[in-house]
């Protein structure tokens, strides 16, 4: 006899009794059981420290990333598992409380419409009444407790935390940095670790979070660490740079940024370049005697800060700036992150030619005339060419403008000056212009070597629409997220505000070239640092600021500067301090090819202003620059 069997239950039929099972259970019960899991869920994930952080989620998913060979990402892999091996505490798992939030605003919307579809049988029934009452309280406990936490937070998290998206991929862990000078320091090397994400943009001054306090996991025994574990802890995030004056003692923290700095350098390829950057009183005057000043009785000490790092041309770059001004560092330093932590920075020379216009006089307007006609053929200028080249070794002219008045022509000479700004190359090579002219013309006379068309350390507009020195433009686009994140303002307020700022008032002021918020400031500042000629700000600090809003929504940003006047050798780039400087940008005396290092020290300049400029527009816009300044760049004077 055969005896039938059933058939097993298939997958469907498991489905179903779920289903038929979970009927039976109260609404009330039901949502009960939903919330307990959710929270059981989410704890224990918060709590567990887990293998990676939503921001590490977000970096190798990202299409940069996936674009990288399979070694280098293994690479990263490593290295970011590590860092959190260095790590004492566990990382939360931010994003698993924003899906909490949802699923819990998503029961709670549910229990609201199930009331709601038979609201008057529930009133009416206290039991039902009583249930819903004690699910909503569970909810609103959780509201008060949780909810918002990530949507509210979450930004500042990773605006500390993550590395940017963009930096480029040559940004791996680096060696140990190399020790200062045993009179400086005797501690033993600064370990790196993650060197490369955008700084830390606090204390900005119109950064709210620059008044928190610090930190309470700082070391209670910090002081009595050696400068170059509390620089690990600064390199390691666990110390905000900020922190340190507060924490020890303004000079010991600058002896400790020092080394943090020196490591940072060191893995692009400038170790050591502060090393000849005085942080003590010290200045060898034989290096002043017949080159930079006359009748020394001394010098003035300029503070020295280091803005970055911004990514630049696909490259990271820090910034050295001397100044007096309060706050202007911090800012630029807020610009450079949120420039890196978008697409970074594009920079491109339009021109590179520094002037010289030496004056000439004609017994007649007629004879005038002749010069200026006669220099305007090509043959004739190559002549003049073959005598100005003949002075120099890089020199190079390029071209030469006559404009006549009257009696007078001013000749425009125009020339390449390899890594020197150029001026006494290009005023020898115009005195032999003016020789080999007089041998045509035996009446032309010199009244001045400069006639002021070059225009130099003058507002012209010469300047600003034929440029002089190296004419850069420079662009950048910042993601929406990190202009509300890291610039506190949106995208139409910032845009907004530089219209009716640095392009319609600028306008009814009537400026030259003067189409920005505060560019001369940062000019000033790397000037300063780098040895070049301050008074030289004048025209270098021509520049107009744009920003558009893009379809995306995101911010684009440009600076044009038509005539950034720079060299990497002679005058006061041969000084220890300001040699330093140029060392730590990587443009130390003539680059490999001549020109190159001026160039990019050009590019440098036009990446701080931008910057700049965007730092400050974001103040204005959120309209915190006043009560900042006033909370950061204001202290008892001292008696």
């Amino acid at each position: 006899m055969v005896v039938a069997t059933s058939a097993p239950p298939t997958v469907g039929m498991q489905i179903d009794a779920a289903i038929a099972s979970l009927e039976t259970l109260s609404t009330t019960q039901l949502y009960a059981t939903v919330i307990a899991v959710s929270l059981v869920f989410s704890f224990y994930l918060l709590n567990s420290g887990g293998e990676s952080s939503a921001l590490t989620m977000m970096n190798e998913s990202s299409s940069d990333s996936l674009r990288k060979p399979k070694a280098d990402r293994k690479r990263m892999k490593t290295q970011q598992q590590q860092s959190r091996e260095e790590t004492d505490e566990p990382e939360p798992r931010w994003h698993i409380l924003r899906i909490t939030n949802y699923v819990v605003a998503t029961g709670f919307t549910l229990s609201v419409l199930q009331f709601a579809s038979n609201a008057s049988t529930y009133l009416n029934d206290s039991t039902s009444l009583l249930q819903f009452l004690m699910v909503w309280s569970l909810f609103l406990c959780y509201f008060f407790g949780f909810f918002g936490i990530s949507f509210i937070e979450l930004d500042d998290f990773v605006d500390q935390q993550q590395p940017s998206q963009q930096q480029p991929s040559q940004q791996t862990q680096v060696a140990p940095s190399r020790q200062l000078k045993k009179a400086e320091s005797s501690d033993p090397p600064v370990k790196v670790v993650n060197i490369h994400p955008p700084a830390s943009s606090a204390p900005v001054c119109t950064d709210p979070t620059s008044f928190k306090k610090p930190s309470s996991k700082i070391p209670s025994n910090l002081k009595e660490l050696p400068n170059s574990e509390i620089a690990s802890l600064v390199l390691q995030d666990k110390i905000k740079d900020h922190q340190l004056e507060k924490l020890l003692d303004p000079h010991r923290a600058v002896e400790v940024r020092r080394l943090k700095f020196d490591a940072k350098l060191d893995s692009l390829g400038c170790g050591g370049a502060l090393t000849e950057l005085p942080h003590k009183h010290a200045l060898d005057y034989k290096r002043v005697l017949g080159a930079n000043c006359e009748i020394v009785v001394g010098y003035i000490p300029i503070p020295v800060g280091m803005a970055g790092p911004i990514t630049l041309n696909g490259e990271s770059v820090y910034i050295p700036m001397a100044t007096t001004e309060g706050c202007l560092v911090a800012s630029t330093n807020r610009g450079c992150k949120a420039i890196s932590q978008g697409s970074g920075a594009s920079s491109t020379i339009l021109k590179d030619g520094i002037t010289r216009a030496p004056c000439v006089r004609l017994p007649s307007a007629r004879e005038a005339a002749e010069v200026a006609l006669w220099i305007g053929k090509t043959d004739n200028f190559l002549s003049l060419k073959e005598a100005f080249e003949s002075t120099t070794s890089f020199g190079k002219l390029l071209d030469a403008t006559p404009t006549v008045a009257g009696k007078n022509v001013y000749i425009r000479l125009r020339c390449f000056s390899g890594d020197a700004m150029g001026m006494n190359m290009i005023s020898k090579g115009s005195l032999a212009v003016i020789d080999a002219l007089r041998q045509i013309f035996p009446r032309l006379s010199l009244l001045a070597l400069s006639g002021n068309m070059c225009t130099d350390k003058k507002a012209a507009a010469m300047n600003w629409i034929e440029g002089r020195g190296k004419s850069v433009v420079i662009e950048a686009t910042i993601p929406q997220d990190v202009v509300r994140s890291t610039l506190k303002t949106s995208v139409r307020a910032i845009t907004e505000a530089n219209v009716n700022k640095n392009l319609i008032g600028s306008a009814m002021a009537g400026t030259v070239g003067g189409f920005n918020a505060h560019a001369a400031n940062n000019v000033t500042a790397v000037f300063l640092a780098t040895g070049q000629d301050p008074a030289q700000n004048v025209e270098s600090s021509n520049c107009i600021t744009l920003m558009e809003e893009t379809p995306e929504g995101d911010l684009w940003i440009s600076c044009t500067m038509p005539s950034i006047e720079v060299g990497t050798v002679g005058g006061g780039t041969g000084l220890p301090a300001q040699s330093a400087c140029l060392k730590a940008i990587g443009v130390k005396g003539g680059g490999e090819n001549p020109g190159d290092n001026a160039k990019q020290l050009a590019h440098v300049v036009a990446a701080a202003t931008m910057a700049g400029e965007l730092s400050l527009m974001a103040a204005l816009a959120s309209n915190s620059l006043v009560a900042a300044h006033m909370a950061h760049n204001r202290k008892p004077a001292s008696k």
